[in-house]
């Protein structure tokens, strides 16, 4: 039992990890910061972590209800939602972060950083299927864990981005976030045959 819990933390982890975009969010956060200190640079990311945590546990929580009040089935939303993403992932391949121009300090924190870039409009529809997916209180707790878990993952990424791009260079960064593009397309496919099938699952048993 312990085995697959831990399996099950493991899985919901790095499946936000890879949807929290870390090293796209890396390049637009270090291009939103070149004037930034270091203390400055610390005290942004606790806040887009806080930003961060506050949003998804409300997505986690709450896709019920907004199913429930919209009318939408779980699969109609998981093929939305793994269209969406896999639209983000072929561009994320496709393009280069762009130059911004350094803003204040408070300004970036929950927009844009935390919202639409590290938790945009595909990371959002995914953590509504997953919400719902999980139906159990331990489930709901193991899965609060790897969303946490993914939270303090982006953050240490970000509190360590000067490092890795003196390391890797914005080259370097470009090709890790086309990387997680990929893997990004790959949970798309994953979500919209699911739906699919699931679907055609139902039609067929209500013939």
């Amino acid at each position: 039992m312990m085995t697959t819990w831990l399996a099950f933390l493991l899985s919901v982890w790095m499946k936000l990890f890879f949807l929290f975009t870390p090293f796209f969010a890396l390049s637009m956060f270090l291009s939103l910061t070149t004037a930034y200190t270091e203390g400055q640079r610390r005290r942004l990311v606790l806040r887009i972590a806080l930003a961060l945590a506050t949003v998804c546990l409300l997505l986690y929580f709450f896709g019920n209800v907004l199913f429930a009040a919209f009318g939408i089935t779980v699969d109609a939303f998981r093929v939305g939602a793994g269209a969406l993403l896999f639209l983000s992932a072929a561009a994320m391949v496709q393009r280069t972060p762009p130059g911004v121009a350094p803003v204040a300090e408070e300004d970036i924190a929950v927009v844009p950083m935390a919202v639409p870039v590290i938790a945009g409009p595909a990371t959002i529809g995914t953590l509504l299927v997953m919400g719902v997916d999980v139906t159990s209180s331990a489930e709901k707790i193991v899965g609060c864990l790897g969303l946490f878990l993914a939270i303090a993952s982006v953050a240490g990424v970000l509190l360590i981005g000067a490092h890795v791009e003196r390391l890797l260079g914005k080259r370097g960064i470009n090709i890790l976030s086309k990387l997680t593009g990929l893997v990004l397309a790959a949970l798309a496919a994953q979500m919209i045959l699911q739906g699919v099938s699931h679907a055609l699952a139902g039609a067929a048993g209500g013939r």
